[in-house]
């Protein structure tokens, strides 16, 4: 199935490139943005690894350490298709020895220690370099500035992105399995209605980027805090409210469509109502931190940090066409 081609904020692409060409070409840096205690009964592991997911080391660890796969805590979901460093909760239950792990492609950087287990989403953020690489980069420098510095000035459009819908769109044939009445297994379940809601998201936030107002806020809108979950209506709009939208320190959002919201197609919004999903809010536009990139005679390497949540294939679309 394949999906829409959403609307870009800075125009078309500049040029085609590569990522991911090798695991070194695709980092990721989990940033956790909070001190470990020093001591409890959760072992933490400073891990970097290459060519793995995140899911699949965390069963090699609860293995190593002899406790439940489910005991073992993780902040996100890191990419396999890259060199990625994140932390891993492990309790501490039968005191196991990390010197002596030994996983392909599992190197533990450091270990500490915390009194609770380490829950999805506890992290700030991501820190991402990402480099690209193609024939034709060198030749766009000048253009290339120009679109690297609005993005670092006035962020980019939050689309969830493409891996979101799985290969070739799947999990939205997944989604409409769901939303016809398949029984489907919890986590396949989670993942439909996850995929629902990316989706529709995605589709109204297209809408704000066609008419030029994803990164304003207008009267009604609902207003998010960077880098918080906090939200506001904005029954008004104020010189002090645009200020604070102009200088990232708030962003419009928009709706993650649940039960009663009316989005979508009739066999979704029933689906959604159903299953008494809970609505949430989004930002529509996503704050790129500490962007900078390096230039090379065919290849770009960006570095920037995002907030946790976000893609850095929204940063990259605005960009480049780029195909892993």
């Amino acid at each position: 199935m394949t999906l829409p081609e959403w609307a870009r904020a800075f125009g078309a692409p500049l040029f085609a490139a590569s990522i991911r060409t090798r695991p070194e070409d695709f980092e990721v840096t989990e940033v956790l943005g909070w001190d470990l205690s020093g001591d409890g009964e959760h072992d933490y592991l400073w891990i970097e690894k290459t060519g793995a997911n995140t899911e699949w080391v965390a069963r090699q660890l609860a293995r190593h350490a002899d406790v439940p796969a489910k005991d073992v805590g993780y902040a996100g979901l890191k990419d396999r298709h890259a060199v990625t460093t994140q932390w891993f909760s492990v309790p501490r239950w039968h005191a196991p020895d990390w010197s002596s792990l030994d996983v392909e492609g599992v190197l533990v950087l450091d270990t500490g220690r915390h009194s609770k287990k380490l829950r999805r989403g506890a992290h700030k953020g991501n820190a991402f370099r990402i480099v690209l690489r193609g024939a034709d980069i060198a030749g766009h420098a000048d253009a290339l500035a120009e679109r690297v510095q609005e993005i670092g000035e006035g962020g980019v459009p939050n689309y969830f992105g493409e891996q979101r819908f799985g290969r070739g769109g799947g999990n939205l044939r997944l989604a409409d399995d769901w939303a016809a009445g398949r029984r489907l297994p919890r986590h396949k379940r989670g993942m439909a209605i996850s995929t629902i809601r990316s989706f529709l998201f995605n589709e109204a936030l297209s809408l704000r980027v066609s008419d030029g107002s994803w990164n304003r806020i207008r009267p009604g809108d609902t207003v998010n805090l960077d880098g918080t979950g906090s939200v506001f209506v904005a029954d008004a709009v104020d010189a002090d409210l645009e200020r604070r939208c102009a200088g990232m320190d708030v962003h419009p959002a928009g709706i993650l469509a649940g039960q009663g919201c009316g989005a979508g197609p009739e066999t979704w919004r029933a689906a959604l109502d159903k299953a008494r999903v809970e609505p949430g809010a989004r930002s529509l536009r996503l704050h790129v931190s500490d962007l900078e990139y390096a230039l090379e005679d065919e290849a770009v390497e960006l570095r920037f940090t995002l907030g946790r949540g976000a893609f850095a294939t929204s940063v990259l679309r605005e960009i480049a066409n780029a195909d892993s």
